[in-house]
């Protein structure tokens, strides 16, 4: 799951099954304990193409490594790179010089971050670029 926290709404947009795509919803009631973790005064989650946040690009936390998630598979890093492309587009459509993001596992809202990280959004498209496990990103945006 990613979470992403802003200083106003980000447009909101449905996920549509029969043509996936990056989009944006307002919490539902049980991810509020997530709020918890943001400066930013709105939160809202963010869905790739998989209809979770499966298909943004990823490290899990395996004995004390990050573990990188499907690095041989052509299509999936198709996917990751489409999403994270997607991703930092919306960020910097959005008229903010800063966001915040949080992924973690559905249902863990609370549990607080392993990994607090500052980063320009540049970042986000480098090839090697994966989210943590509950890795909170706080990402400057250029402002034009």
């Amino acid at each position: 799951m990613i979470y992403v926290g802003t200083d106003k709404p980000l447009p909101t947009m449905d996920w549509k099954k029969d043509v996936p795509d990056v989009w944006v919803r307002s919490l539902i009631e049980s991810e509020r304990p997530v709020i918890s973790h943001f400066k930013k005064a709105v939160v809202q989650y963010i869905g790739s193409t998989a209809g979770c946040g499966c298909d943004f690009p990823h490290v899990l936390l395996q004995n004390n490594e990050w573990r990188v998630v499907d690095d041989d598979d052509n299509e999936q890093k198709e996917k990751n790179s489409y999403n994270a492309k997607t991703l930092a587009a919306i960020s910097q459509n959005s008229g903010e010089k800063s966001v915040e993001i949080y992924g973690i596992w559905a249902g863990n809202g609370a549990k607080p971050p392993r990994v607090v990280e500052e980063m320009h959004l540049n970042a986000i498209l480098q090839p090697d670029f994966r989210f943590k496990e509950y890795g909170f990103y706080r990402i400057q945006i250029d402002s034009d």
